[in-house]
Parts: structure tokens; sequence; C-alpha cells
């Protein structure tokens, strides 16, 4: 009996949770690159719920595109980051409707006793700041993976 490998698996929407900063790594990789218009971005306070409906990079299928020689994908996810107990931004104009941002990565820095800020940086030298009781990040596809627009790898910014 062999070990199962990557080309193993089949094809699935993601559904990924992050409780440790180890965990987080792995869904900042895959968001790397995501784009979404300022206006999919929400936080309910009530809830301590921040989430972000975005459109990312499939990076988990990028080598099985290459080498069937397909289109690269995109598919639409929701990444939610719950226990908020505020948020503050910078260089984010949210009263200017049409702004696409672009994710770069999404760290933990660590506080006492599991609290903590999510840092998610974006292109352009914008940033979100979450303040947050533990750390408790889901990342979910929602959709059908499509055809990257852009037809290549994302560049920083695409």
């Amino acid at each position: 009996m062999s070990d199962a490998s990557f080309e193993d698996g089949r094809e699935r929407p993601l559904n990924l949770g992050a409780y440790e900063a180890a965990d987080l790594e792995v869904i900042s990789s895959l968001v790397q690159d995501a784009v979404f218009p300022v206006t999919e971005m929400s936080w309910r306070a009530s809830a301590r719920r921040f989430a972000i409906l975005m459109n990312r990079f499939r990076w988990e299928d990028r080598p099985a595109a290459e080498r069937r020689g397909r289109a690269y994908e995109r598919v639409q996810s929701v990444m939610v980051v719950d226990n908020v107990l505020g948020i503050a931004s910078q260089g984010i104009d949210r009263s200017d409707k049409n702004v696409i941002l672009s994710l770069l990565s999404v760290i933990f820095e660590p506080g006492e006793d599991g609290a903590g800020h999510l840092l998610l940086t974006l292109a352009g030298d914008g940033a979100i700041r979450l303040s947050v009781e533990a750390l408790d990040v889901t990342l979910k596809d929602v959709t059908r993976p499509y055809r990257a627009p852009s037809g290549h790898v994302p560049q920083h910014g695409d």
C-alpha cells in the first residue's frame, strides 16, 4: 500500500478553519491575490463577525491546470473572522463603491490569552486590522470555479 498523493485528491470546494497561526498560514496562501469590491466587506459588531466575499485564484489547482494545459481558475469564496472586537483600516476609500481590493496576506499577531490582531495586507499599501478575542477564521468556496479572466497566474496587484 502506498501513501496518497496530491494527484489522488478530488476537486472539492474548500471549507477550512483556522484556530492557530499555523492553520492561518494555509488560508493566507490560498487567499493570496484574491480580489473583491470594497462593498463585499461586512462587519457586524453585534455578532462580532467580519466577512469578505472574494474572488480567489485557485492556487491549489495550479499544478493540475499546468500539467493538463487548461485555463487557470478563480472561485468565489467567503472568508469569515469570528470573535472580532474591533476593526481599523488604512488606505481604503470606502466611499468609492467601485474600488476593487487585492488581498496579499493574512497574518495573526498574538496578544494575551489567545487574543490578538489579524492583519489583512492589501495591494497598494492598504490594510485591515481586526482585534480578535481568539483566532477563528473560516474560508469556504461558495461557487463553482470559473476561468480566470486574466488567463495567467496573478502577480501582486493583478
